[in-house]
């Protein structure tokens, strides 16, 4: 019996070492979805400051709103909230993926 359980212990341990980044998507997201419906519905730093400067009406809007106020058009509440944060975090893999990739083609 024990000599099964260090094989699956290994098992586990290799499979960690392979697919560590899978690992650190998973925990990312559920971050999203366990932390999301206890986000602050206040305005951030830079809203509030222009809130209170009274210059906020005079902010235009970005060119590229893909995920407007942290949310899905389409989509109410906090499910629209986790997607757009799932989103985020796939489009941030996906570049990091990529950039790993050409360091590692640059390599001599």
């Amino acid at each position: 019996m024990k000599a099964r359980e260090d094989i699956s212990a290994g098992t586990l341990r290799a499979l960690a070492r392979r697919y560590w980044w899978a690992i650190g998507l998973l925990i990312a997201a559920i971050i999203v979805v366990v932390l999301v419906p206890f986000a602050s519905s206040d305005p951030d730093g830079l809203e509030r400051v222009a809130e209170d400067k009274q210059f906020l009406d005079s902010a235009r809007d970005s060119r590229f709103d893909w995920l407007p106020d942290y949310s899905i058009p389409g989509i109410g509440g906090d499910l629209s909230t986790i997607l757009a944060g799932l989103v985020g975090i796939a489009i941030v893999a996906g570049l990091i993926m990529l950039y790993g990739k050409y360091l590692v083609a640059r390599r001599p």
